[in-house]
């Protein structure tokens, strides 16, 4: 009795793409690079339209993202208080304290403002002319008319744009009423979030499919705690740089180091450039009205101040809160700067933070959040 044929083996593969019988073969390595290359590409879409949508609401969402940022500072704040009375009347205090500490901070800068306004004045139009002396003598040795022609034209090109200087300001008041909304906005949500944004957020995640719930629940947490944390470590980062700051210039002599020091504590929100940016200006204060040496020493205080940030501050404090590299934390500066100009630059380095602290919270829980 004979055995029955063995059925025909498939042809073996070629290394060029195709089988030993003329068969085409896709590679495993370009099946895989496919895979991942078309769903890259449907999260770029995504992304680019959630972006496009932002864009469209800006308004509304930085409202957002400023009333999640007073909701970080104040709820630690009511949450202390609510111990102690109800907490409707916890969060008002909170709300209200903070108000009041901000403008009374505003209120003393004008007034230091104010007060030196004339000796101001009087110390920036005598360091220009220290600074023209400088420039007329070697090794520079400009002609003694050379800023008397650069003032004249100056002063024409003012002229000559005059509508579109005035179009500009009037730009400005309507700017400044859009900001007045905005932080209106961001605190209207804040009270709302400070009260009762947890009720909120478990409000949201039951209207997900019961699939989704867990993993809505794991990610929200995981992002709230490193939103809330980036936040205030940048806090703690921007007080001790306007401290440092503000120490220094006043040793030094420099006049408006309470100004320059809320500017360097605004300007630290921005990481990496935001610092070099205030103490810049600082240092161009200095040479209008001390001269090139003080101003030499604010140069090397942002050396200093820089060195401090970037290997104690940034190391310590925001390790425990943000784990991002300094590449990846420069290069989401520069992409929200070139995205959505000063704002961008702000926003995106908490939004990179939060997406990958999602990511590995759902990642490391998968039995969970499945």
């Amino acid at each position: 009795m004979s055995t029955p044929p063995d059925p025909p083996s498939d042809p073996p593969a070629s290394p060029f793409g195709r089988s030993s019988g003329g068969e085409a073969r896709v590679p495993d390595a370009l099946r895989t690079a496919a895979a991942y290359a078309w769903r890259i590409i449907a999260v770029g879409v995504v992304v680019r339209v959630v972006f496009s949508v932002l864009g469209e609401f800006h308004r509304i969402a930085v409202a957002v993202f400023l009333g999640l940022v007073i909701t970080a500072v104040l709820r630690p704040v009511a949450g202390l208080l609510a111990r102690f009375m109800p907490r409707p009347l916890a969060v008002a205090t909170a709300v209200i304290g903070g108000i009041v500490l901000v403008l009374g901070g505003l209120a003393l800068v004008g007034e230091i403002v104010a007060e030196q306004r004339s000796g101001l004045e009087k110390e920036f139009v005598a360091g220009i002319d220290r600074i023209e002396h400088r420039l007329e003598e070697p090794p520079f040795r400009l002609p003694p008319d050379a800023f008397d022609d650069l003032q004249s034209r100056i002063g024409k090109l003012l002229s000559s744009h005059r509508s579109t200087l005035i179009s500009t300001a009037l730009s400005g008041a309507s700017r400044l009423v859009e900001v007045l909304t905005v932080l209106a906005l961001a605190l209207f949500c804040a009270v709302f979030f400070t009260h009762s944004g947890d009720r909120q957020w478990q409000w949201l995640c039951d209207q997900l499919p019961v699939a989704a719930r867990q993993r809505c629940t794991v990610g929200g947490a995981a992002a709230w705690r490193t939103f809330t944390g980036y936040t205030h470590g940048i806090l703690l980062v921007a007080g001790t740089n306007a401290v440092l700051v503000g120490i220094a210039l006043f040793a030094l002599g420099v006049p408006l180091a309470v100004p320059l020091a809320l500017l360097e504590f605004v300007a630290a929100f921005i990481p990496l450039i935001g610092s070099p940016i205030a103490l810049a200006v600082a240092a161009v204060v200095a040479l209008a009205t001390k001269g090139p040496l003080i101003a030499l020493l604010v140069v090397a205080l942002v050396v200093v101040i820089g060195q401090i940030e970037g290997h104690l501050l940034h190391p310590i404090v925001m390790s425990w809160a943000v784990r991002l590299h300094p590449v990846v934390v420069a290069l989401a500066v520069v992409g929200g700067a070139v995205a959505a100009g000063a704002i961008g630059a702000v926003v995106a380095v908490p939004l990179v933070a939060v997406a990958w602290s999602v990511y590995q919270a759902l990642r490391s829980r998968p039995a969970e959040v499945a």
